[in-house]
C-alpha cells in the first residue's frame, strides 16, 4: 500500500479544505457533462424539470423500453433531458460547506397538507445537517391520507425519526 497524501477528489466529489472546515463540490463533474453534450452556450433553467410534463416508461418489456429511450428518445424525453442539462449548468458553482466546529447533528422536518383535495396525500420532507452542511435529506408524498396539518406534521416527524435510527 502506498500513501498518496490527502484526497482531493473521491467519487467525483471535490474536497476543498480550509481552516473553517471542508467544502464539497461537483463542479468539475457537471462541467464535463455540459461539455460532453455541447451545452456550454445554452441558457440556464431555474428548475430541473417541468412538473406539468408526464414522463412514462413503456411497461411492456421494461428492459427493451429502457434501451429504446436511451438510443432514440422521443420529443418529450429529449425536452426533459435538455431542461435538466440547462438546470445543471446553473448549479455549477453550488457547494456544501461543513464547519469544523461545532460538529452537531441537527434534524429538521416539514409537511404540507392539501386541504382542497380531500383524499389526497400531503408531502413531507426532512434534512439532517452536520457542521451546518446537509448530510441526508428526502422529500416525498406521504403514504397516509391525513385529515389535518397536525397529522401531516406528525407523519413527517415519524419518517424523520425512522431515518435517525
Amino acid at each position: 500500500m502506498k500513501d498518496m497524501g490527502e484526497v482531493d477528489v473521491i467519487l467525483d466529489i471535490k474536497l476543498i479544505r480550509s481552516t473553517d472546515g471542508i467544502v464539497i463540490s461537483q463542479s468539475h463533474c457537471v462541467e464535463k457533462i455540459i461539455e460532453k453534450f455541447g451545452y456550454q452556450n445554452s441558457r440556464i433553467a431555474k428548475m430541473p424539470y417541468d412538473s406539468s410534463v408526464a414522463l412514462f416508461k413503456n411497461e411492456s418489456g421494461a428492459s427493451v423500453a429502457q434501451l429504446r429511450y436511451t438510443s432514440c428518445p422521443d420529443k418529450i424525453h429529449s425536452g426533459a433531458f435538455d431542461k435538466l442539462l440547462r438546470y445543471l449548468k446553473g448549479t455549477v458553482s453550488l457547494t456544501i460547506h461543513y464547519d469544523r466546529s461545532p460538529a452537531v447533528l441537527e434534524g429538521y422536518s416539514d409537511a404540507s397538507w392539501i386541504a382542497k383535495n380531500f383524499g389526497s396525500n400531503g408531502c413531507s420532507g426532512y434534512v439532517f445537517t452536520l457542521g451546518g452542511g446537509a448530510v441526508s435529506w428526502k422529500s416525498a408524498k406521504q403514504t397516509l391520507i391525513t385529515r389535518s396539518t397536525f397529522e401531516a406534521e406528525l407523519c413527517a416527524l415519524d419518517t424523520t425519526d425512522t431515518n435517525v435510527e
